[in-house]
């Protein structure tokens, strides 16, 4: 078994050393691209092995195996020709059918990506290295998925790929609570890397018992992303973690029309973190009735969600708290939300959850759609004892929401939770940005004379240092 973390590391250092490579990013992309072929090709062996008439929707010529699996193969300036004219353009315009979902998945991925290494000499480094891991490998399997979540968690430091991750303690949080069935259709209709789903996969893996079960989980696992790196990264979230024909979807989940969602498209659970600050693309708002037409990404996203659950759906979802206030098109928004769903928690989250990319306040909120709110419980989470905020080192960690799932089930006010019925939130404008009543706040107490002393004494101090300064002058 090859170590893993050493080999991936190894190709880091490799990228560093090509000219054509700039940052992290883009390091990232090729790195996901490169894995993405190899980890194909392996699954590719293991379906030929259990059936001789498989045929993979990638054509022989451009088979990881046939171009790169020899460390003695192609190289230098041959390599680079190789993958600019024949592998990009080939995989970008991959003859598929429609119903072909992995040949689509393919062409996406590959639409959307590139090809930065210069040096052939480099790359051929980098192949042979990437050739150490087998991805069929069972314990090897089990390590790379932690590897790659670490991967994934090194976007969340980079400004401009950092709303791809949202910190596993949450996602796993949410889960835990929305409870999945095996049966139940998921879907993260804004899934950035996946994280969502891999933790809605990992949840119901403990409910599979059978091949049929397998077969199951595979077909209700759904998402959509628009942007091609997190696209990528997700498809590949997703076949490490057993998903042979991952159901993402390479698009805006807001591109289609709020109308067009009927009974048959609409699922049982949503977990998402939608995002959020963003300014949605121009004419995006008209697929939404005028009521709730608006620019901020998160306000329509919340909408999408309300529309695409069953009666009886449930979700668990990440909104600001700029979703949770203000007026007109956000207060009618809210106000369908409680009308059409009951909203049954709100925790809210310190400030600091998703440093470093971003620094503002953010709220998980529980609903059930088909019954209209009666209470919301609030639960306040706060930040471990000695610890002024969370960072890169120091994130937020799943066993700090044990407190909360002991109180999920026998709810009480306390400190920490607080209850607030639809009366008094109609009263407030459907405002549902509620501080915590029950916060205890210190009462200091000050000793005007020692102040004073103190004050006086610095004085001094100063005047002393003033006439040592002004006999040197």
């Amino acid at each position: 078994m090859s170590n893993i973390s050493g080999v991936i590391k190894s190709i880091r250092d490799i990228f560093r050393k090509d000219p054509g490579l700039n940052g992290d990013a883009q390091r990232i992309e090729q790195l996901g691209w490169m894995i993405f072929l190899k980890l194909f090709d392996d699954k590719d062996k293991e379906k030929e092995i259990l059936n001789p008439k498989y045929m993979s929707a990638i054509p022989a010529e451009l088979q990881w195996r046939n171009w790169a699996e020899d460390d003695e193969g192609i190289t230098g300036d041959e390599l680079i020709q190789f993958i600019n004219n024949q592998l990009f353009p080939q995989l970008k315009e991959l003859v598929v059918t429609a119903d072909n979902r992995l040949g689509v998945i393919i062409r996406n991925i590959f639409d959307g990506t590139n090809n930065y290494m210069k040096s052939g000499t480099t790359f051929r480094q980098a192949i042979n290295k990437l050739n150490e891991i087998d991805f069929n490998s069972s314990k090897e399997h089990h390590i790379f998925n932690a590897i790659y979540e670490d991967i994934l968690q090194g976007l969340a430091t980079k400004k401009d790929t950092g709303e791809f991750y949202t910190p596993r303690a949450v996602t796993q949080f949410i889960v835990d609570m929305v409870n999945p069935k095996l049966g139940e259709k998921i879907s993260d209709p804004a899934c950035g890397t996946a994280g969502f789903l891999v933790c809605a996969i990992e949840h119901l893996h403990k409910q599979v018992k059978n091949i049929e079960d397998r077969n199951t989980l595979q077909e209700t696992i759904t998402g959509t992303e628009l942007k091609p790196l997190p696209f990528m990264l997700s498809v590949i979230n997703l076949i490490t973690h057993d998903i042979e024909v991952p159901q993402i979807v390479n698009t805006d989940a807001l591109s289609r029309e709020y109308t067009s969602i009927k009974q048959a498209d609409r699922v049982d659970i949503i977990v998402a973190n939608p995002p959020f600050g963003g300014v949605v693309g121009d004419g995006m708002e008209t697929n939404f009735p005028l009521n709730y037409r608006t620019k901020e990404s998160a306000d329509l996203f919340l909408i999408l969600f309300i529309q695409m659950l069953k009666d009886g759906g449930r979700a668990g979802i990440v909104l600001p708290d700029g979703s949770l206030t203000g007026e007109g098109v956000k207060q009618r928004i809210r106000q369908k939300l409680l009308e059409d769903c009951n909203v049954h928690t709100i925790v809210r989250l310190p400030q600091s959850v998703f440093a470093p990319y971003a620094t503002v306040n953010t709220n998980l909120i529980f609903f059930e759609k088909g019954k209209p709110t009666k209470e919301i419980w609030y639960y306040e989470h706060t930040l471990p004892e000695g610890q002024k905020a969370y960072s890169k080192t120091k994130p937020i960690r799943i066993e700090e929401f044990e407190s909360i799932k002991q109180w999920w089930k026998n709810r009480e006010e306390s400190e920490a939770s607080w209850k607030v019925s639809i009366k008094d939130i109609i009263e407030r404008n459907y405002d549902l940005d509620i501080k915590n009543p029950n916060t205890v706040v210190e009462e200091v107490v000050y000793d005007r004379k020692a102040i004073i002393s103190k004050l006086e004494n610095n004085q001094s101090e100063i005047s002393s240092i003033l006439e040592e300064l002004k006999s040197l002058a």
